[in-house]
């Protein structure tokens, strides 16, 4: 089970675990997750520390202290991870602390030891090795990864239309660098960062324009333009009509 409030991160990792066939539940929050816990007991969880309503320490010290939860092993995944902080994760009652921003193959790696199948995930990924090998169609873990970076950074994306972040700090905030996300833009969408942006921009105009009574200068700013005739320009060459003739 993952225990992460930040729905961007959360869909991250819960991406990229379902990708190696783990079989995921979700909590918002610490006390969401205690709940749920009491009612699945997950056979691992990894919980953020820092969440409303009850954080990630006061969580861990419900469920380590619960006869339905208490042999849960419990993994923190915090950006606090100076070494008070991992002590004080540890006392809580976990089990391991990783430092965000992750390494997947570190996830994937302390997950299959405390869930006592190292030997389990190394086989697993030598046969997926060959399996690859023999069959040119399947999906490889730098594919796995793009379609993660992709996915996350869209969340970013789609929430923010008319203030997008810069590719810089979306990198940073899907845990890692400018060049990589662009590169699995690439790969998956066929498009860079800001191609896709500026697509996902468009359409949401053409959407607001065929269904809402929206004013065009409205529809402008909310997708990101401080233009009215910018953005009709950019309109313009992307449809081939005016947003007043699209509406």
């Amino acid at each position: 089970m993952v225990v992460e409030d930040n729905e961007a991160e959360r869909m991250l990792i819960s991406t990229y675990l379902r990708q190696q066939g783990y079989r995921l539940y979700q909590a918002l929050d610490g006390l969401d997750g205690i709940n749920k816990a009491r009612l699945l007991v997950p056979d691992l969880i990894l919980m953020d520390t820092d969440m409303p309503t009850c954080n990630g320490y006061e969580a861990c010290k419900v469920l380590t202290q619960d006869a339905a939860t208490r042999e849960v092993p419990i993994i923190f995944l915090s950006a606090y991870a100076a070494p008070t902080d991992r002590v004080e994760g540890l006392l809580a009652g976990a089990v391991d602390y990783i430092a965000k921003p992750f390494d997947f193959d570190e996830v994937r790696l302390r997950l299959s030891v405390h869930l006592g199948r190292s030997s389990e995930a190394v086989a697993s990924a030598e046969t997926a090795v060959n399996k690859c090998g023999d069959n040119p169609q399947a999906p490889t873990s730098t594919q796995n990864l793009d379609s993660v970076l992709f996915y996350s950074a869209r969340v970013h994306l789609l929430r923010m239309l008319n203030g997008a972040p810069g590719i810089d700090e979306l990198a940073r905030r899907v845990g890692t660098n400018s060049k990589r996300l662009n590169l699995a833009f690439r790969n998956y969408a066929g498009m860079t960062v800001f191609e896709y942006l500026r697509e996902e921009r468009m359409q949401e105009a053409q959407r607001l324009l065929r269904h809402t009574g929206q004013s065009v200068s409205d529809i402008a700013a909310h997708v990101g333009f401080s233009s009215c005739a910018n953005f009709s320009t950019a309109f313009r060459l992307r449809f081939g009509s005016s947003p007043s003739a699209c509406r």
